[in-house]
């Protein structure tokens, strides 16, 4: 898909291919499949989370310079959340480079503790100046308010999971 559209000339003969490539092609890619992603996992303030037989996936859709993303961590057992006790602040790699100009965008989270039934939603940030990383994780729940790590909003164990969400605007 191209962002911007073809200039016609007076006279020229228009064909199928270029009918197909500058109208078909571009409205189909408003209802194309999303395309997947392995989305990297870092943290700050401490040792790197290691992933061990726990699985991370991601997904996102490109229509123009607009990004849907989508990404879950299911936690394994043999996950390690990394950092030093608490605080490490984790983050998550976007699937494009964002534009420059806003430095904060909103992100939509959602923990899973499987074994006590319990769901929290959260939300976080992400900025370019982290490099384009979704980071600071943060809950929506008064009683358990904070920046999520290995043990906010809860101790995270095999089977967990961590849900988030967004949109931004690409570089290109």
């Amino acid at each position: 898909m191209t962002t911007t559209p073809r200039t016609w000339v007076v006279g020229e003969v228009v064909s199928a291919a270029l009918l197909n490539a500058e109208i078909r092609d571009q409205f189909n890619s408003f209802f194309g499949a999303w395309t997947s992603y392995t989305p990297t996992w870092q943290a700050e303030g401490g040792a790197a989370p290691t992933l061990g037989n726990g699985t991370i996936v991601g997904k996102y859709l490109k229509i123009g310079r607009t990004v849907d993303w989508v990404i879950q961590l299911n936690w394994g057992s043999t996950t390690v959340a990394g950092g030093g006790g608490g605080s490490e602040n984790w983050m998550f790699g976007l699937p494009a480079v964002p534009a420059t100009g806003f430095t904060y965008r909103i992100v939509k989270a959602d923990a899973f503790d499987v074994s006590a039934g319990m769901h929290y939603s959260g939300g976080a940030i992400y900025n370019n100046g982290s490099g384009g990383v979704v980071k600071t994780f943060v809950s929506d729940r008064a009683d358990n308010a904070g920046i999520w790590d290995s043990t906010l909003p809860f101790t995270f164990a095999a089977g967990d999971i961590l849900y988030a969400s967004g949109r931004y605007e690409a570089a290109s």
